[in-house]
């Protein structure tokens, strides 16, 4: 059976996004297909201000609609402790928490020799031009505990501590392989407050 090319097309617009596979991408295309035109409209407007709208701040690299995001611009934020994380989803996921206080830097992802990222590849360099001229004491490394993780904190340690600055990284209450942005508030809260020193 052939199929309409708009909704092919459709289909294979979704599939490409992660965790969409083309059955789910199918059953998504009907469901907007048989949605009103308004609710397509303020999809496919939803849509575009994410990309026309948004940015990364140019200090930490979190979202932001400005040139700073709304954390690093808060005088209510502890200035002395920034927790470096992997993606932008995992500053939401703490956040949530209300267990953490201070600044953020994002990476853009972990050191994996084997995908080819390398630390040119991450936002290394501009963390540690973030500690020059700055009051930062404490770096808490909040990265998912996996072998790319484990091995980007160990890297970031070995930059930090000659530095005199304390280096932290989060408890083990999230699971070996799992990702912050899937853990539930409560876990994700005591691993910040179980913090340990490396």
């Amino acid at each position: 059976m052939q199929i309409a090319e708009p909704l092919t097309a459709a289909i294979e617009e979704l599939s490409k996004m992660p965790g969409i596979g083309k059955k789910t991408a199918q059953r998504l295309a009907l469901h907007l297909l048989k949605s009103n035109k308004e609710t397509v409209d303020n999809l496919v407007k939803s849509l575009l201000d994410l990309k026309l709208k948004l940015r990364f701040c140019s200090r930490c690299f979190n979202i932001s609609e400005d040139e700073l995001c709304a954390i690093c611009k808060s005088s209510k934020r502890d200035q002395t402790i920034i927790c470096v994380v992997e993606e932008a989803s995992d500053v939401i996921a703490i956040e949530k928490t209300n267990e953490f206080n201070g600044l953020y830097h994002v990476l853009g992802g972990v050191l994996s020799p084997l995908a080819g990222i390398s630390p040119e590849g991450l936002k290394i360099k501009e963390l540690l031009k973030r500690f020059e001229n700055s009051q930062v004491q404490e770096v808490i490394l909040a990265l998912n505990p996996d072998t790319e993780g484990e091995t980007t904190s160990l890297y970031l340690a070995k930059l930090i501590k000659p530095l005199g600055i304390k280096v932290t990284r989060i408890a083990r209450g999230i699971p070996i392989g799992g990702d912050l942005e899937f853990a539930d508030e409560a876990t994700i809260g005591r691993a910040m407050l179980s913090r340990s020193t490396l």
